[in-house]
């Protein structure tokens, strides 16, 4: 813990400096406010300014979420190649591209374009994490469960294969928190099992992306961000029990980092 300790600290003390910009691609009509969640972590984590891209049919439920958040809309009702242009300009603004989570139905050449067309970090995230294995995610970090790691087994047998042979970083979500990195599984230490509640892997995707926007390498953003949910995870456990929700964990960000 003792170097987790020290970079934590460092983002502790980045107030009144440029925290960086998060641009977050997502939700569908069955899932709306998945970008929401990302993006109110990502605040809470420390983001100057956070972004949602998301389909015109969801626009009013995810702009209503907060004022705190940006948002912006594409036409039509799923992620096509139509709308890339719009995430292009978005990354060129942003520090940081978050794509997938409640992304249903997306294009899944669309994403992978996206995603090759973005110079910045990437987190790739839920529903994007299959199409995206066709992409460079040499600059990515991904944020599967242990329900949806299954496309990496099934293309590179291994997490530790896939990371080694494209350069990406995972953080895989379950019962105990792993970081997969160059070939090697590290283990996080905090947690508990009410996280197991929806909406804690959306945090777990904006925590990562106001990281890497606060200039973190990958693997420190990737460890750094499970080692804040879990323990944020385990102060909203303390005071709501296993009523918690995963915005109760999103409030209690800024003390954990504290």
């Amino acid at each position: 813990m003792g170097r987790l300790q020290r970079t934590l600290s460092n983002v502790s003390e980045m107030t009144g400096v440029d925290n960086g910009r998060v641009v977050v691609v997502g939700g569908s009509i069955d899932y709306p406010t998945q970008p929401a969640i990302v993006g109110l972590a990502a605040l809470r984590t420390g983001s100057d300014h956070v972004r949602t891209l998301v389909t015109e049919h969801i626009y009013e439920i995810v702009a209503s979420q907060s004022p705190d958040l940006l948002a912006s809309r594409y036409s039509g009702e799923r992620f096509t190649a139509d709308t890339i242009e719009q995430v292009t300009e978005w990354s060129e603004w942003a520090d940081v591209l978050v794509i997938g989570p409640g992304l249903v139905d997306a294009d899944s050449d669309a994403i992978c374009e996206a995603i090759d067309a973005t110079d910045v970090p990437v987190v790739v995230d839920a529903l994007a994490i299959k199409p995206a294995l066709e992409a460079d995610l040499s600059n990515a970090v991904l944020t599967p469960s242990g329900s949806e790691d299954g496309p990496i087994y099934d293309a590179y047998d291994s997490l530790e294969a896939f990371t080694e042979e494209t350069g990406a970083v995972i953080t895989l979500t379950g019962e105990v928190d792993e970081i997969v990195t160059a070939g090697e599984r590290l283990t996080n230490e905090t947690g508990t099992s009410a996280l197991a509640v929806a909406g804690t892997g959306d945090t777990l995707a904006g925590i990562t992306a106001s990281l890497l926007g606060q200039g973190l390498d990958r693997q420190e953003a990737a460890e750094l961000a499970a080692w804040i949910l879990g323990k944020s995870g385990e102060l909203a456990t303390a005071e709501y029990g296993p009523g918690m929700v995963a915005t109760d964990v999103i409030d209690r960000i800024p003390k954990t980092i504290r």
